[in-house]
């Protein structure tokens, strides 16, 4: 897709590649930086709108980047603990149309620590 921001990561300058193997990138963008430290997200290099269009080797190498991410974060930023997820749709709030897993290094001493995910889905409206 000419205009996914996934499938073209080299097309910002903002963003960058930290890792990657066969079919997938860990990719990091500055504007998140400011408030996530360190996050980023895991994208397969093929066009593929959510999770549930992975293939097994997209799976595989999701699960081996991760594992990657978490030692470079480990050793540059050494966080406390990890939010770790996926949107898929519009309804859990899916901005881009390319499937990406979040990878959110947490700190004791940072905003909102302790809540995970589901905090914020059990919260009264």
């Amino acid at each position: 897709m000419s205009t996914c921001p996934f499938c073209h990561p080299h097309d910002d300058p903002a963003q960058s590649i930290v890792a990657e193997n066969e079919t997938c990138y860990f990719l990091m963008h500055e504007r998140e930086q400011d408030v996530l430290v360190g996050s980023g997200v895991i994208v397969p290099k093929q066009h593929r709108t959510t999770t549930f269009d992975l293939t097994p080797d997209e799976w595989r190498d999701t699960y081996e980047l991760l594992h990657e991410a978490k030692r470079l974060l480990d050793a540059t930023h050494r966080p406390d603990g990890y939010t770790l997820g996926w949107n898929v749709g519009e309804a859990s709030n899916q901005t881009v149309p390319h499937a990406h897993f979040h990878v959110i290094p947490r700190y004791e001493a940072g905003p909102h620590a302790g809540k995970g995910l589901r905090h914020w889905l059990k919260r009264p409206e």
